[in-house]
């Protein structure tokens, strides 16, 4: 997308600030004091990463722009200059906008690490077995990204598929908010659909059955998100495998109900109740920071479509059809044929086409398009 050329005094009145802020927090990532408190140095170098982006481009823009200058002034005296004159002219208007899309404010969670929970849906085991399939896409494509993964509730279904599962995504170290893990994976919450011959078809007919993605981003600490002990109501239980089976002998298991929201998390993949209550709680603290950021943007009556999409769990957003070997999602338009390749975690294309409809859409909303 091309926009009218930007004019040098008023992008400079627009940046300044940002690139003050960018000197400021330079100075306070270097003071060994900061860094006493996690929290703050975190939160500093999440922003800190953000503003390197404007910088940048702001830079960049501004050399092209004076080399272009100087360029048309030696064009007066020598025609030699002309081409290149023109070359720098659309070198110019390319910096531009990229300039104009790194002022658009970003998701401020996009740099945050996320918890995501799939849940096997209509289609009973043939469903759970395609939730196993996506556990699988979301590992293999994290491990590509250079991303950490740890499984913090899984409840098997008797096939070897996952009636639900949740797995916390984290980035290594402090990352740019465009390379967030919550900056790629915020689009794949909704129904995912399958289309394809279980494995408990015997006739070979083509069964469609889907399963629900959660996506939270993650609070980072236990201070971000308020919880009165009072809100809380515990319930412990005995763990249980597949088909109900029990596999332990404790009560070990730990339900937390927060009263206020109606939020449940269970949990009992780890063999003390300790543990699972920990656990709970980490997932607990999300649901409840994502449910706070979208009542506070609904107030706001200013919901990202980002933020829609993810939100709104009953959308379908994409459909798996094995026979074809095709992925199309339904937000995007994208559509290709390497299913197995995505399944094997190469989901970054399917990822990108959400990204650039969302940034496109925020381009043309800033320009009142």
């Amino acid at each position: 997308m091309s926009h009218p050329p930007v004019d040098a005094s008023n992008q400079f009145a627009a940046v300044q600030s940002l690139l003050d802020e960018y000197s400021e927090l330079e100075t306070a990532l270097a003071d060994p004091s900061v860094h006493a408190d996690q929290g703050k140095a975190r939160s500093l170098g999440r922003r800190y990463a953000e503003l390197g982006a404007v910088v940048g481009a702001y830079r960049e823009w501004e050399k092209i722009t004076g080399d272009l200058a100087a360029a048309r002034e030696l064009a007066e005296l020598d025609q030699a200059f002309a081409e290149e004159a023109e070359s720098l002219a659309e070198a110019q208007q390319s910096s531009a906008d990229r300039l104009r899309r790194v002022l658009i404010p970003r998701d401020p969670d996009d740099a945050r690490d996320v918890i995501l929970e799939i849940k096997a849906g209509e289609g009973g085991e043939e469903s759970a077995l395609f939730a196993g399939d996506l556990l699988r896409m979301y590992l293999r494509y994290a491990e590509a990204q250079g991303w950490k993964t740890e499984i913090i509730s899984a409840t098997e279904s008797d096939l070897g598929g996952y009636k639900d599962v949740s797995v916390a995504v984290k980035a290594r170290g402090n990352v740019a908010p465009e390379d967030g893990v919550w900056a790629h994976l915020k689009y794949e919450g909704g129904v995912h659909r399958v289309q394809r011959v279980p494995v408990t078809e015997s006739q070979g007919r083509i069964h469609t059955s889907a399963a629900g993605v959660l996506v939270f981003p993650e609070a980072e600490d236990v201070a971000e998100v308020e919880i009165d002990q009072n809100d809380l109501r515990i319930d412990v239980y005995r763990s249980s495998g597949p088909g109900g089976q029990s596999v332990n002998t404790t009560d070990s298991a730990v339900r937390i109900t927060h009263v206020p929201t109606g939020i449940v998390v269970s949990m009992q993949n780890e063999k003390s109740q300790l543990q699972n209550r920990e656990q709970a709680m980490r997932v607990l603290r999300a649901r409840l920071l994502a449910a706070q950021q979208e009542a506070a943007a609904a107030q706001a009556n200013d919901l990202r479509r980002s933020q829609v999409r993810t939100v709104d769990r009953s959308e379908r957003i994409r459909t798996y059809n094995f026979p074809e070997n095709r992925i199309a999602d339904h937000r995007t338009g994208y559509k290709s044929y390497n299913l197995d390749q995505v399944l094997d975690g190469a989901l970054g294309p399917v990822v990108q086409s959400a990204i650039t409809a969302d940034e496109e859409a925020r381009i043309a909303a800033s320009l009142g398009e």
